[in-house]
């Protein structure tokens, strides 16, 4: 398979980025102000303000910023797209290029079906589990301070401030220092 330029994938993108509602009016007028100020041979001043006109539509000027781009050549395009990607990040991860290129390559592994596979239990997954935690916080803070009958888990507290936050350790300590003689 030959290797997709940037003009190419700017080509195919285009559809996707016009829709309506894809990139803010600040979005673009971020990717401009960045070509106009760091590249200004790729877009002059005179270019951008043209493409940040706030009397034509966003539409119109997001349309003749890509045909310009297009027009420009591959460098030009590929600075577009390291624009797209520090400005509009979400969008720039479901391009069609993007997700064309990731389909291709067999070795990479796709890195949306990962968080998808962690996160597809459920609310009743989510629930029992909290359950769980809650169930076992009112053990160990409704049990009687007798340390004959959970000392184990006093021990196993003591050593949870290490791990905790330090909001919720001051906590845990206040509540251990009720009964420590008797460990």
């Amino acid at each position: 398979m030959t290797e997709q330029t940037y003009c190419d994938r700017l080509v195919q993108d285009t559809p996707f980025l016009m829709g309506h509602g894809r990139l803010s009016e600040q979005q673009v007028d971020r990717i401009i102000l960045q070509l106009n100020r760091y590249y200004p041979q790729i877009l002059s001043n005179n270019d951008a303000e043209k493409f940040r006109n706030p009397k034509a539509s966003l539409r119109v000027r997001l349309c003749d910023l890509l045909g310009h781009l297009q027009r420009s050549g591959e460098r030009d395009c590929q600075e577009f797209y390291r624009a797209l990607y520090i400005h509009a990040q979400p969008l720039h991860s479901r391009l069609p290029s993007r997700l064309a290129l990731q389909n291709s390559d067999c070795t990479e592994l796709d890195s949306g079906t990962v968080g998808r596979e962690l996160s597809d239990r459920g609310p009743v997954a989510f629930l029992a589990c909290l359950g769980l935690a809650a169930g076992l916080a009112l053990l160990v803070y409704c049990c009687p301070p007798d340390p004959k009958v959970l000392p184990g888990a006093r021990r196993v507290l003591g050593f949870s401030p290490i791990i905790v936050d330090r909001h919720v350790s001051r906590f845990l300590l206040a509540f251990l220092t009720d009964d420590l003689g008797g460990l």
